[in-house]
């Protein structure tokens, strides 16, 4: 069963240390659903930045815990969620992406 790109790849990360990890070492950062696989992430970042098709290194994740958050008495759970992070090899154009307004 394969998904969409769009259903994978959530959104970009635009944050002072995944502009710093683009810059020094080729590293895109995005905010991947929680089932995805690393294989599934590469396939999509390469759909979607059509450029990258075949220029990807590795890729990375990290799943994250939501945290605990308290209002009054009352506790919840904020959601877990999952982080990627996709080195593209020397000589590849990185694509350039801006938080929507």
């Amino acid at each position: 069963m394969t998904r969409n790109p769009y259903q994978i790849l959530r959104r970009p990360i635009v944050t002072e240390k995944s502009m710093d990890a683009k810059e020094r070492a080729r590293t895109l950062c995005f905010r991947v659903d929680l089932r995805a696989t690393k294989i599934e992430i590469k396939e999509a970042v390469e759909e979607v930045f059509k450029d990258l098709h075949g220029k990807i290194e590795s890729v990375h994740t990290a799943t994250l815990l939501g945290k605990v958050r308290r209002r009054g008495a009352r506790f919840g759970k904020r959601p877990d969620w999952k982080k990627a992070y996709v080195k593209v090899k020397a000589g590849a154009k990185l694509p350039e992406y801006v938080e929507p307004a």
